[in-house]
């Protein structure tokens, strides 16, 4: 027997909050992140976290899986072909949620989930910079001593 999901329906039928999450899933996946309200984001993210362990798999049975979730075509290839890759040696925690204050209109609280980028590649790009900013210092630094020791020998 069909159990319910776990937490809130979102003001709609068990089938109306399946399409939504669907295709929340379906445009987070195509754009990268999403602007969407608090509730939804905390809704989609244990279910996008779960299609992408599965594109991790990588193979026919899980892709099988992922297309009975997400109809369109190119957002699964570029799911298993572009994002699983991305996150082959994260174990997790594959999206972040943002709040952004409330919404305009109805007040309600607003917030951007999106996929995490490659945090280790950052710090390795941060660390690369620091080292050439030491390195350029240290060749200013013994550029100018150079030209103030020619002038103690010509004296």
């Amino acid at each position: 027997m069909p159990k319910p999901s776990k937490g809130a329906r979102m003001g709609g039928s068990a089938s109306h909050e399946k399409a939504m999450l669907r295709n929340l899933a379906t445009s987070l996946f195509e754009h990268g992140r999403i602007t969407t309200t608090e509730a939804k984001a905390r809704r989609l993210r244990p279910y996008a976290e779960r299609l992408v362990t599965k594109a991790k798999k990588g193979d026919l049975h899980n892709r099988r899986q992922v297309m009975q979730l997400i109809s369109d075509k190119s957002v699964v290839h570029t799911l298993f072909v572009e994002i699983a890759p991305r996150f082959a040696e994260r174990p997790g925690g594959y999206t972040r949620i943002t709040k952004i204050g409330n919404r305009r209109g109805d007040n309600a609280p607003m917030a951007v989930i999106e996929l995490v980028e490659g945090e280790i590649a950052k710090k390795a790009t941060v660390a690369e910079a620091e080292a050439a900013t030491k390195r350029a210092v240290k060749e200013s630094e013994a550029a100018a001593e150079a030209p103030a020791e020619d002038e103690a020998k010509d004296a």
